[in-house]
């Protein structure tokens, strides 16, 4: 046993502080795990705990700092050793790692200060944690230090909402991470989204005014991940970037001088509504800047539910000629569904696989609606009785809200709902169908007016393509002849989207055997559902002899 957690006040005394900050596990068998296709180009998980570095650069210049991923490496008893105290927290799919982080820690003898949007959401979960630290920290970090370094060992700070000025907000600590663990790097440019989304928590925690980093400050951040001699794809986690559009406009052009000036080392991708697809001038900005790939949230293809889950600016659109004109940009896209809503009709599985081929998106993320933490969702379910006890906890330690069962009432019955979802998954990651819809994608992915080459330290720059493709099909073998077709004709038709479509034959390598995983969950679940409501087996054979007799 290390130093307990009451003989560190004096050491706190000096205002020195050995920090030790632990990004938590997500849940195994994840959509956004992609371990497989990580290890395609030597990565070990997909992003860096963004969070956590911007924290460790608000914290006293003297504290040291120590950053532990636990996706991609372990704790050592020399790690805690070293500690005075733990920092973590995380997302709702990383609850459980955190809190068996909580119960390490404390093994060890260290205080844990937990933040993030989980415990923000829901603090109640986090109470063994000695400090809880809730909403955006900058305006609140510094109550906390100061606690610390006058003796207290616990206590909880809690942010006034939509308060912080991210203008204010220091650059995060890159130089931290070990970036060839990472698929990409992440950064931020600004929070909130101006829409309504019932099942969304991002208004809750961040308000529906996005606030935005000035140019200089962001350019600053480019620059010191470049300082550093990281190059490759760099991804804005904004929940939604055009959410403040009228800053964006401003920043793009500076963006685009700054990696004209540099020889483009980064590659963006990013979230947006689909609703950038309206600005042809946006989008040819954002060409511009060398955005790649973008994730949308689609949700349904049926009006009735966009509208009745308040996702209206769906609506009104031809989604599939909304999506074709981001591929017009030179962006791919990933994007987002859901089933589980309570105004689905029988048809929904049809339909959804529909528009997703109709608009070619190779890679669909497809869940069941889960009710988070804190969101207008959660509140109505609430009201009319139909939301589960422990709704906001993870009960099962494998799997996600693909995977998982709905964790309320649903309105439709909930066996209709998972046999129209595994109808869908079936369907879209059949390995033929994957390739085809990457096969319409390359037909309208317009490359033209970037870079040719990819920068120097560019990792992809050692990945041999024969190389590459080998280690695909030795992965994916179900998919290797249909594949290989749609290369041979990508390079063709459309030689400069080849990267791209590897890229999304990779991303096959986790979705693929990571939709069966899925299925033969669900099949479970339909099997544990049709068992419950069978009659007993002693009341079947009362009433057979009953008619017997």
């Amino acid at each position: 046993m290390d130093q307990p957690i009451n003989d560190l006040a004096g050491r706190s005394a000096l205002h020195d502080c050995n920090v030790l900050m632990i990004y938590p596990r997500f849940q195994a068998n994840n959509f956004w795990n992609y371990t497989d296709t990580c290890k395609l180009i030597g990565a070990q998980c997909p992003t860096a705990p963004l969070g956590l570095i911007t924290v460790a650069a608000m914290l006293p210049a003297h504290w040291k700092v120590r950053l532990i991923n636990r996706n991609s490496e372990e704790i050592t008893k020399e790690d805690f050793a070293w500690a005075d105290m733990v920092m973590t927290g995380g997302m709702f799919n990383q609850q459980l790692d955190t809190l068996r982080l909580i119960k390490l820690a404390h093994q060890h003898g260290k205080p844990v200060i937990i933040g993030g949007p989980d415990a923000t959401s829901s603090p109640h979960i986090y109470e063994a944690a000695d400090f809880r630290v809730l909403g955006e920290v900058e305006n609140i970090l510094a109550q906390f230090i100061a606690a610390w370094n006058a003796g207290e060992r616990g206590g909880c700070f809690t942010a006034e909402k939509f308060q912080v000025d991210v203008t204010k907000t220091p650059a995060p600590r890159f130089d931290l991470l070990k970036t060839d663990h990472y698929m990409y790097i992440g950064v931020q440019y600004s929070r909130g989204c101006p829409f309504t989304c019932e099942f969304c928590d991002i208004i809750e925690l961040y308000g529906r005014v996005p606030r935005a980093k000035t140019p200089p400050q962001m350019l600053a951040e480019l620059q010191a991940l470049y300082d550093l001699g990281y190059r490759g794809h760099v991804d804005f986690v904004d929940d939604n970037l055009i959410g403040n559009r009228k800053s964006l406009r401003i920043f793009l052009p500076e963006l685009i001088a700054w990696q004209e000036a540099h020889d483009y080392p980064f590659e963006f991708s990013t979230e947006a509504s689909v609703n950038l697809a309206d600005d042809h001038n946006l989008l040819q900005l954002m060409r511009k800047a060398n955005f790649f790939a973008l994730f949308v949230g689609i949700e349904s293809p049926d009006p009735e539910t966009l509208v009745h889950t308040r996702k209206k600016q769906n609506t009104r659109r031809n989604l599939a000629d909304s999506i074709h004109k981001l591929y017009g940009a030179g962006m791919y896209v990933t994007a987002g569904f859901i089933v589980g809503f309570d105004t689905e009709k029988v048809s929904v599985a049809d339909a959804m696989v529909d528009l997703i081929e109709d608009a070619a998106i190779p890679a669909a993320m497809v869940g069941l609606l889960c009710a988070l933490p804190n969101t207008q969702l959660t509140r109505r379910l609430e009201k009319e009785g139909r939301l589960h006890a422990d709704f906001d906890r993870w009960t099962d330690e494998t799997g996600d809200q693909c995977a998982l069962s709905l964790n309320f009432d649903s309105l439709r019955p909930e066996r209709d709902i998972l046999l129209d979802y595994r109808r869908i998954l079936e369907r879209v990651y059949d390995p033929e169908a994957y390739a085809r819809r990457i096969e319409r994608l390359i037909s309208k992915l317009d490359r033209s007016g970037r870079p040719g080459e990819l920068a120097e330290g560019n990792r992809l720059r050692n990945v041999a393509f024969l190389g590459l493709v080998y280690s695909i099909f030795s992965r994916v073998p179900e998919a290797r002849e249909e594949f290989w077709t749609v290369i041979q004709k990508c390079r063709v038709s459309n030689p400069s989207a080849l990267r791209y479509v590897l890229g999304l034959m990779g991303i096959y390598v986790h979705l693929g055997p990571f939709s069966r995983f899925v299925i033969g969950e669900i099949d479970r679940r339909i099997a544990a559902l049709d068992c419950a409501a069978a009659p007993p087996v002693a009341a079947k054979a009362a009433k057979l002899t009953s008619v017997l007799a």
